[in-house]
């Protein structure tokens, strides 16, 4: 076997060394921290800077955005007063492009205005739609 004295100075070695790899592991950590730390504080100081920037940025644009003027709401094509005009020189057997050109309005509408108008007539001949207004 071996001599006692040998068992405790391996058993101090190895106690020591395990302090040893303990103090390295902390003096690592500490440093690992230290970098940790740097890397977060450029990242807010990078942050910053870019909110600052898009915070401009928002004003400038607030600002353009007052001096905008909003569109006018579109003038409907189509009133009640144009409607029945368009009608009446259908029926007095006017072309829908005489019609627009007389009422200055888009031809396309005339052409569904009378198509509609023809639509609701027809309907109204056939012999279900007569018994029901009876």
């Amino acid at each position: 076997m071996l001599h006692p004295v040998l068992m405790y100075a391996l058993t101090a070695a190895g106690l020591v060394l395990c302090v040893a790899l303990f103090l390295s592991l902390k003096r690592d950590m500490l440093s690992s921290e230290a970098r940790g730390r740097k890397q977060v504080s450029a990242l807010e100081t990078d942050w910053a800077a870019k909110m600052e920037l898009i915070d401009e940025r928002w004003k400038e644009l607030s600002q353009i955005s007052g001096l905008l003027v909003a569109p006018a709401a579109p003038r409907s094509g189509l009133n009640l007063n144009k409607r029945s005009q368009a009608l009446r020189l259908s029926r007095k057997g006017e072309g829908p492009r005489d019609i627009a050109a007389a009422l200055s309005i888009p031809q396309n509408e005339v052409e569904l205005l009378v198509k509609v108008q023809k639509i609701m007539l027809s309907g109204l001949d056939t012999p279900a739609s007569r018994a029901r207004a009876l």
